[in-house]
């Protein structure tokens, strides 16, 4: 299901980043990894792990994006990848919060992030126009806040983060393959 802004805008947004599925599947193989380390080399490694694979999710999904779809040559300029952008500022700085409460207490970081993340992909319900982002979102929030009232390890925590981004990423993929079909 799609909300209505610039129609227009929203279906170029999809067609370039195909429907933001390799970005998901990215995140969630970021969470994914971050849970082993946590669990494998302790919780400070996998901290970093998120962080830094965090910072590798657009350009890995990028490249994805062009071995699976043909890309768009040019696309035409769009305010909503500003919106987009404008979103990132915002994450970097929760990102940094986050961080702070992992000195504070390690439990509180893979939850802070989850809510992060989760606030982050309300965003992208707009700038896609897809209501699954939305669905997304609210349900890492309520996942981050779970997991902080229930205490839950460190990895535990980034595992329920991974599962449940790249049980989007599915359904993600297969509305994506739709919209190349239609288009």
């Amino acid at each position: 299901m799609r909300l209505a802004l610039d129609d227009r805008m929203q279906a170029g947004i999809r067609r370039e980043h195909y429907d933001g599925a390799p970005g998901v599947l990215t995140s969630g193989l970021v969470w994914i990894a971050a849970a082993a380390v946590c669990f494998a080399l302790g919780n400070k490694q996998g901290v970093w792990t998120l962080l830094i694979g965090g910072a590798l999710i657009y350009p890995i999904s990028t490249l994805l994006q062009r071995i699976w779809v043909q890309p768009i040559k040019d696309p035409p300029p769009n305010a909503l990848n500003q919106l987009a952008g404008a979103s990132t500022i915002w994450l970097i700085a929760c990102c940094m919060m986050a961080y702070g409460l992992f000195h504070l207490r390690q439990e509180l970081f893979f939850p802070a992030m989850m809510v992060t993340i989760g606030c982050r992909y309300t965003v992208f319900a707009t700038v896609f126009g897809l209501r699954s982002f939305w669905i997304l979102g609210l349900t890492l929030i309520a996942a981050g806040f779970a997991s902080f009232y229930l205490w839950l390890a460190p990895w535990i925590s980034a595992l329920l983060g991974g599962v449940i981004e790249l049980a989007f990423a599915g359904v993600f993929f297969a509305s994506a393959k739709k919209l190349l079909r239609s288009g």
